[in-house]
């Protein structure tokens, strides 16, 4: 089904893929589209804004030294990193435009503070000293197709070896749906391995909804059925970019999308589709 509902000049072209992008276009197509070519807003939601909240709390505890790293200094930093967060981004204000009394707040904050002290549990901060946080990544791989993301923390050996983690504040999933979940932590590795030319020896990744931690160690054949992947989800978005072919995906996750209004699953009909007049080699995310 194509869901352009006219022509136009040209569309925006993305400039490179990031995990969250191929995941998007992964689960629907459409929702890539909505998000990368028509770049639709969408609503902050109380869930990602205290996920946003806890990795603030937790990237900035290593701030301290390590004998200050406690689970209760870590509970009293997150009022004032919600400040900091409200700062950046005042529309964050509106999650809480209704709790006159403050009390949804209260609640609110109060579960993040858990999900940090929850950490504590999970790794002891006082004996890790990360070589980064919150670490941009970026390389472009040899057909030309550039990889970018964002890795929450790297941890280096002595021995030189490298872990990547991540956080995640819900809960881990069922077995049967962890080859999904390491998904984004694959990509970083690839990323990692074509950049600095080092297979990480662990990806790790913390859940705090549920106190679990999933680790894996990859290797270069890993790495490699993981950029072929990549390519092949390039290789669709490239031509969904060319023909308009942007083809919903119905799950049950539609039902937390913000787009129902334009999506035809829906009832809806997207905006205009500007359809591009550009090579293939020149598209990008």
């Amino acid at each position: 089904m194509n869901t352009s509902s006219g022509p136009a000049d040209v569309a925006r072209r993305p400039a490179s893929l990031s995990p969250s992008r191929a995941s998007d276009f992964m689960q629907c197509p459409l929702l890539y589209r909505f998000r990368v070519i028509d770049k639709l807003p969408e609503k902050p939601s109380e869930a990602a804004t205290r996920g946003t909240l806890v990795h603030a709390v937790l990237e900035r505890l290593f701030d301290d030294p390590a004998v200050e790293r406690t689970a209760p200094r870590a509970r009293a930093m997150v009022p004032g990193q919600w400040d900091r967060l409200l700062e950046s981004k005042p529309e964050l204000a509106g999650l809480f435009a209704d709790d006159a009394e403050g009390e949804r707040l209260a609640r609110w904050l109060g579960q993040a503070e858990d999900l940090v002290e929850k950490w504590f549990t999970l790794e002891d901060p006082t004996r890790l000293e990360p070589a980064e946080r919150e670490l941009f990544v970026e390389t472009e791989l040899e057909s030309g197709l550039r990889l970018r993301g964002v890795i929450d923390r790297v941890d280096v050996a002595p021995t030189g070896e490298v872990r990547i983690v991540d956080y995640k504040t819900g809960k881990a999933p069922r077995p049967e749906y962890a080859e999904g979940a390491l998904f984004q932590m694959k990509f970083y590795a690839l990323v990692i391995w074509r950049w600095k030319r080092i297979v990480p020896r662990r990806l790790q990744l913390v859940y705090l909804g549920s106190g679990d931690v999933l680790t894996y160690d990859p290797n270069e054949a890993d790495l490699e059925r993981m950029e072929r992947k990549l390519h092949a989800l390039w290789e669709a978005i490239v031509e969904a970019t060319e023909t308009g072919e942007w083809r919903p995906r119905p799950t049950k996750l539609c039902g937390w999308c913000d787009h129902q209004a334009v999506c035809p699953e829906f009832g809806g009909t997207p905006p205009v589709y500007p359809l591009p007049v550009v090579p293939r080699q020149a598209l990008a995310e």
